[in-house]
């Protein structure tokens, strides 16, 4: 019978010992099982998030669209950013239709019209480069050389970017 009593009192002296350790583990139990949760939900979205992907990458063929295009010229340091590009364009474009300051393009040569227009195609040059529309201002000349500017406008009109053109500026006199 000491045995049996000697066994009990150890025990008891155990739970006592333990009581706070097993409080202890049962608060923080919560917390563990909290961070395990939201750890598999992040790890769950993220595979369906990959799961998405690699499936519209399928439907889409997206290796082939993106095969012939060069990313590292995205990378460069010295690459001038869509937003500085459409203000040149605003500016020049403005200046090019004669609509900003016209009173200072009176007294201009021709040579300095030529300049800025060149300027204005190397900014459509850029600008179609940056939003990936096709140009061919460089190879043309002339009336064709008008139409192919006009035509780049318009598309780079319908990638988002706006432009200042002849018939706007008309369309407001209009009014």
């Amino acid at each position: 019978m000491a045995v049996v009593h000697a066994l009990v009192l150890a025990l008891a002296l155990l739970a006592v010992v333990c009581l706070p350790a097993a409080v202890a583990a049962i608060i923080c139990a919560d917390e563990l099982i909290e961070r395990f949760v939201g750890a598999l939900a992040e790890w769950r979205t993220a595979w369906r998030d990959r799961r998405t992907i690699r499936r519209l990458d399928r439907a889409v063929e997206a290796d082939s669209l993106s095969r012939d295009l060069d990313l590292t010229v995205f990378d460069q340091a010295d690459r001038m950013s869509i937003e500085r590009i459409a203000a040149d364009l605003h500016r020049l474009g403005g200046q090019r239709l004669g609509r900003r300051r016209p009173h200072l393009a009176v007294g201009r040569s021709s040579y300095w019209h030529e300049g800025l227009v060149r300027a204005y195609d190397e900014r459509l040059r850029m600008a179609s480069r940056a939003l990936g529309v096709a140009e061919h201002l460089a190879d043309l000349d002339g009336f064709d050389l008008e139409i192919e500017r006009i035509r780049v406008e318009g598309e780079l009109q319908a990638a988002g970017l706006h432009l200042p053109t002849a018939t706007t500026e008309r369309r407001r006199e209009q009014r």
